[in-house]
């Protein structure tokens, strides 16, 4: 169904600050009867939060993926508000919000579980601009944007058009300064400004070009994909941090195939993982084939609502390094357990410089590549004992994902699954209750004895 065509709809209208919206400048408004957006459908928190502000005298706008998400017929996950106040003010108005952020202060509204982001309008940013609110690098990053403006200015400082509309409390329209109706309507993903400068002032939007580009299944404009394979290395000044949390947006969303060839595609995957890229560029070896198993396996499991966790991601995407390293040590003389257990620390440690990875991932990373030596080690108690060990099902998952991409015998993984049919009651994992210490008592010291004169 066609939604909007900015060129040609009846109904849109171009405002200015005259009219009852406030807005400056003239503007693109699709009036409530002309868009499919109901508040029914818009949480009641974000709604309380929209009336209050504009009770108080403040504008207020819900915008991003949450008019986005609402325009295509999806289920927003967040519900995010723009408006003319403050931080500050936000705080006044609300007791359940806290403010945060360094480089963008924002305002959360907390309802239980649910946060409700309030941002103030940001100005554009200038080139030259060099001020305690703004300030970027020599490579032109914007590390602080804390700049306030109005709803236009706001609009052309986010980054993709379909991003950049608003849906304005006081009269239920959407507002659109960039043509992002348009572009929802053409299934395009289209950066604002220009795509050398924006990639520039932040290189984690060509991660987002792509993450988008597969949720939504848009094509992405040729301007917005031309300087991504050029600017790639860019993101090597990305704090380690920052791109843990883009990796699991990327893979732990229900599109991580698409998006792992995707990032292959535009130079990207080897920014974030860059000794897997290695790897995969030796022909003959099964760990394409084991990547790509894996990654149908992680959208598959949580299509069905089954977990899913970054430990497995990351043990998937650096185990053929580990491998590798562990072959050069065993090559100098040590021992096949002693050389993937220094593999594994080398390479956990050298992936650590271009992305983190908490010690609550990288310990049972290191659990599942040393289980298995000893799953490929088959037969006698051992095996027994291996079935209540807690990594053990994932240990036994990987297992079977090497053996479909014809790394280990497929018989490995058939005798490990009727070893767990004939034995279902070793199957169960326990584990056993930590004794509590016994505290030591302290002698106590003698007193020295009071003398009554």
């Amino acid at each position: 169904m066609v939604l909007y065509a900015q060129a040609n709809h009846p109904q849109a209208t171009a405002v200015s600050n005259k009219g009852s919206t406030d807005i400056h400048n003239a503007a693109t408004l699709i009036p409530r009867p002309e868009h499919p957006i109901s508040r029914v459908n818009i949480s009641p928190n974000a709604m309380k939060v929209l009336y209050r502000l504009k009770e108080s005298g403040y504008q207020a706008h819900m915008v991003g993926g949450g008019v986005r998400d609402l325009l295509l017929g999806r289920e927003p996950k967040d519900f995010d508000i723009a408006t003319d106040a403050h931080p500050e003010d936000v705080r006044r108005l609300f007791r359940n919000c806290r403010l945060i952020g360094r480089r963008f202060r924002l305002a959360h509204v907390v309802f239980g579980r649910e946060v409700i982001e309030v941002a103030t309008f940001r100005a554009v940013h200038e080139a030259g601009a060099d001020s305690a609110a703004q300030q970027t690098d020599q490579e032109g990053r914007l590390v602080r944007d804390n700049v306030y403006g109005d709803i236009e200015g706001d609009a052309f400082r986010r980054d993709f058009t379909v991003n950049a509309l608003y849906y304005n409390v006081a009269d239920f329209s959407i507002v659109d300064y960039t043509g992002g109706m348009a572009d929802i309507d053409a299934g395009l993903l289209r950066l604002i400004g220009d795509p050398d400068t924006r990639y520039r002032e932040d290189p984690v939007r060509m991660l987002r070009v792509v993450r988008f580009a597969t949720k939504l299944g848009f094509r992405i404009e040729a301007n917005t994909e031309e300087p991504i394979v050029r600017l790639a290395p860019l993101l090597g000044d990305i704090p380690p941090a920052r791109l843990f949390d883009e990796m699991l947006k990327l893979f732990m969303g229900g599109s991580a195939l698409d998006n792992f060839e995707m990032l292959r595609h535009y130079n990207l995957f080897g920014q974030l993982f860059p000794m897997t890229e290695q790897s995969l560029a030796y022909e003959g070896n099964c760990f394409q084939a084991l990547v790509t198993r894996g990654m149908k396996n992680t959208d598959t499991r949580i299509a069905e609502g089954k977990p899913v966790t970054p430990a497995f991601l990351f043990a998937l995407f650096l185990w053929q390094p580990v491998r590798e390293r562990a072959a050069q040590l065993e090559a100098q003389g040590q021992h096949p357990v002693q050389a993937l257990q220094h593999a594994s620390s080398q390479i956990i440690s050298e992936q650590a410089l271009v992305m983190s990875t908490p010690k609550r991932f990288s310990l049972p990373m290191r659990e599942i590549w040393m289980l298995q030596l000893r799953l490929e080690d088959m037969g006698g108690r051992r095996s027994r004992r291996m079935l209540s060990h807690p990594r053990f099902r994932a240990a036994y998952d990987f297992l079977l994902l090497r053996a479909e991409a014809g790394e280990v015998p497929v018989a490995t993984g058939e005798w490990w699954t009727k070893f767990q049919e004939d034995n279902p009651q070793d199957g169960v994992q326990k584990t056993t209750p930590a004794r509590p210490r016994k505290r030591r008592r302290r002698r106590s010291k003698a007193k020295p004895e009071v003398k009554s004169e």
